[in-house]
């Protein structure tokens, strides 16, 4: 499975493609990140946002993409930044057809390191140590992305059979009532 992980910000967007299954060694095929001028207009910004995605898409041709979730932060301004490139990743995505995720950053910490509460340096080092990199990717959101594709390959066979153990048990609540 190859995942494109994504990192939304408006100023630095993180982008890593992880290649692998889960229980099997994990390959980094790209790291980077997409950036966009600060005071550039919004819309701009957004664009630029998006075609660094594309390009991505392109370059790497993911079976999936995996965005970091948008929580409430206390600046809402950066909240928003992040909401919106996070939009404009899902929307390459789905313009493709591709498969979209949504990870909690809680969730990819608690998958790459084993704790929900690790701090950047500690996503950055198991980053490494699972990716066999000389070093952790520079910026902290490169390594974020590449920790949501991790996260990603790892969680995505338990949550397919999740997900067809919940159709499979709504059919034949289904068939049931009509009996």
């Amino acid at each position: 499975m190859r995942v494109l992980g994504v990192d939304p910000g408006l100023t630095r967007c993180g982008v890593g493609v992880v290649e692998g299954l889960a229980g099997r060694p994990l390959t980094m095929i790209g790291v980077g990140v997409v950036r966009t001028p600060v005071d550039a207009e919004l819309g701009q910004r957004l664009v630029a946002v998006e075609q660094g995605i594309e390009q991505w898409l392109d370059e790497y041709r993911p079976e999936c993409v995996a965005v970091e979730r948008v929580f409430s932060q206390h600046n809402v301004r950066t909240v928003m930044g992040t909401a919106q490139a996070s939009a404009v990743a899902m929307l390459c995505a789905a313009r493709r057809g591709i498969p979209v995720a949504l990870h909690t950053p809680s969730e990819v910490k608690a998958a790459v390191t084993g704790s929900g509460r690790a701090d950047k340096a500690q996503v950055g080092a198991m980053v490494t140590r699972l990716l066999r990199l000389d070093a952790p990717p520079k910026p902290a959101d490169a390594a974020d992305a590449l920790a949501l594709a991790i996260c990603h390959i790892w969680r995505a066979p338990a949550q397919n059979r999740l997900q067809q153990a919940v159709a499979l048990h709504a059919a034949t609540a289904r068939k049931g009532r009509t009996a």
